[in-house]
């Protein structure tokens, strides 16, 4: 996993993302999140914690990292 993607990542969003953040580093609607993680399909981990959905960064990096290495 690279330093600088969680870097970057890290830096926009801090540390743990929001749905509404992850479906922006993502590419994907809200709605999109929320279905996937009901499927149990979504490529990023994600917890909830008093109710509201999170990812945490290094998770989002590293899946921004394998998506990367699957293009090259």
């Amino acid at each position: 996993m690279s330093l600088v993607t969680q870097a970057f990542v890290f830096e926009r969003y801090g540390p743990r993302l929001n749905v509404d953040q992850l479906a922006e580093v993502l590419g994907l609607s809200k709605g999109a999140i929320y279905n996937q993680v009901s499927a149990g399909t979504l490529a990023v981990k994600t917890y909830l914690d008093s109710g509201k959905r999170f990812a945490d960064y290094r998770d989002v990096a590293e899946h921004l990292d394998a998506c990367r290495a699957l293009a090259a």
